[in-house]
């Protein structure tokens, strides 16, 4: 363990045990040392509750005497491996250690100090709860607890990493969740070997199918009614220690489009926002190109009086179309980079207005059209609307070889580049279930609730891509009649 200026090494005497030689450590800034004085030292130096047989610890043990009267921590577990002893230590437990004893004894005194649970602020909702995931694994098993009161759910506990050995926590209910899958989770979990995971990204690398997709194939969330959901529709949970960001395996290209407050409002609704979501997904990568390959090849295709407003605006412009759009494009990642770097009160404020005087001032010098600059804002807030900020990435850096085919072979490398996103997305797997699934291949009791919400009480089965044991949700007739008319 070394001398590290907060690895405390504390030796004291027990009296009732013929003045033995005890000796305590713990690392300062993890324990709650009031717990320390409190049930652990002063019991033992003062002896009150140890029995007045004296040679009741010989006839015992000493260690397992502890246990049973001298400390009143709630934790307290026997061991006599060194390994044991160090993890304990390093996870803030406190090991007391007897002269002449071959065992020692590991007292759990950890300090509870950690983010209180907040309202997750990158998946706000109109309605929900409001609790969200915090960094402590065991807070976040607990939030999941609350919701879901199955006999069958369990918490599969492993550690990653030589040296942060983090905590990583499987989730899922054991009637339900897929054996070969579960299986697969392990296997792969098991497979990693590596220093450190600091975060539950770096497992989200390693465990993922194609992980040189720009796609992400693997869904997080702060939420933990939506990870409960994905519980219940059979699927697995991975908790990482010391991040928000719990895992959901397996993950269909769809449910980066859901909302959990999909689910929280009327169907009707639900389907409204799903369909502007897919719509704004269109929007938000085909934008530039579109705008590329109309006023570069295909000037036919617009109105007339818009093609002439916008050759108008276009009037003393340098660049080509390309050139102009690649410029603006770069531009908007760069100040969204500086907006998100920058301290949260004046963040907005400079994005917004940099934003806006950057555009004004590059149409007012003639660097671009103002016909552009409307289709590059217009696209980067539907990218807003995209639920899944990890989604919302990799359609940000789609865009730009979108915009480089359009440039080169028009109408027809546009289509080429969709195309190619569309086949690359068919061959993606995330833990056997394909991308794409229900939608290809087609799976009709779970292709209802893709494009659309289905209602609540049709929604009689799990999805098939999580291969659940039970496919049946809901049993017997859960929508009610109209009820008769009341007479006075």
């Amino acid at each position: 363990m070394g001398q590290s200026f907060d690895t405390e090494y504390r030796h004291f005497i027990i009296p009732e045990y013929d003045n033995c030689e005890a000796l305590i450590v713990y690392i300062s800034g993890l324990v709650d040392t009031k717990v320390i004085e409190k049930d652990v030292l002063a019991p033992l130096m003062d002896c009150p509750c140890l029995p007045e047989e004296k040679y009741f610890a010989k006839r015992t043990g000493r260690i397992r005497k502890l246990i049973q009267s001298g400390v009143f921590v709630p934790f307290a577990r026997e061991t006599n491996q060194w390994r044991d002893l160090c993890d304990a230590v390093m996870e803030g437990d406190t090991v007391l250690f007897l002269d002449g004893s071959g065992s020692a004894l590991i007292l759990s005194a950890k300090k509870n100090e950690f983010r209180s649970i907040e309202e997750p602020e990158a998946e706000t909702e109109v309605r929900g709860a409001r609790d969200g995931f915090v960094e402590n694994a065991q807070t976040n098993a607990a939030l999941i607890r609350r919701r879901i009161k199955d006999y069958n759910l369990r918490f599969e506990n492993l550690k990653i990493g030589e040296r942060t050995k983090t905590v990583v926590i499987l989730v899922y209910i054991e009637s339900l969740v897929n054996e070969s899958i579960l299986k697969e989770v392990r296997t792969r979990l098991n497979r990693i070997n590596v220093d450190g995971i600091l975060e539950s990204a770096y497992i989200e690398e390693f465990i993922e199918d194609s992980p040189n997709s720009v796609f992400p194939q693997i869904e997080n969330t702060e939420r933990p009614d939506k990870a409960s959901a994905a519980i219940l529709g059979g699927r697995i949970a991975i908790l990482v220690d010391n991040t928000p960001f719990v895992l959901m395996v397996p993950t269909v290209f769809w449910n980066f489009i859901e909302s959990s407050g999909d689910y929280y409002q009327r169907y009707h609704i639900g389907t409204f926002l799903r369909w502007l979501r897919f719509l704004s997904l269109f929007l938000s990568i085909s934008l530039s190109s579109l705008y590329v390959l109309l006023t570069s090849f295909h000037q036919e295709m617009i109105p007339t009086s818009l093609a002439l407003n916008i050759a108008a605006g276009r009037t003393g412009v340098p660049f080509p179309a390309v050139i102009e759009a690649f410029i603006m494009e770069i531009m908007l990642e760069i100040i969204k980079e500086a907006g998100l770097r920058m301290p949260k009160a004046i963040g907005q404020t400079v994005g917004f207005v940099g934003a806006l005087i950057i555009g004004q001032g590059a149409v007012a010098a003639g660097l671009v059209g103002p016909a552009l600059v409307i289709a590059i804002a217009i696209a980067a807030i539907c990218s807003f609307a995209i639920p899944a900020y990890n989604m919302n990435n990799s359609l940000r850096l789609i865009k730009f070889p979108l915009i480089f085919l359009s440039a080169i072979f028009g109408i027809l490398g546009y289509l080429a580049g969709i195309m190619a996103i569309l086949l690359h997305l068919l061959s993606l797997r995330s833990f056997g279930a394909p991308f794409l699934a229900p939608a290809v291949p087609l799976d009709k009791s779970g292709f209802r609730n893709v494009f659309i919400r289905a209602p609540r009480w049709s929604m009689k089965e799990r999805p098939g891509y999580s291969s659940p044991k039970e496919v049946k949700r809901q049993t017997g007739r859960s929508l009610n009649k109209p009820g008769p008319l009341i007479k006075k």
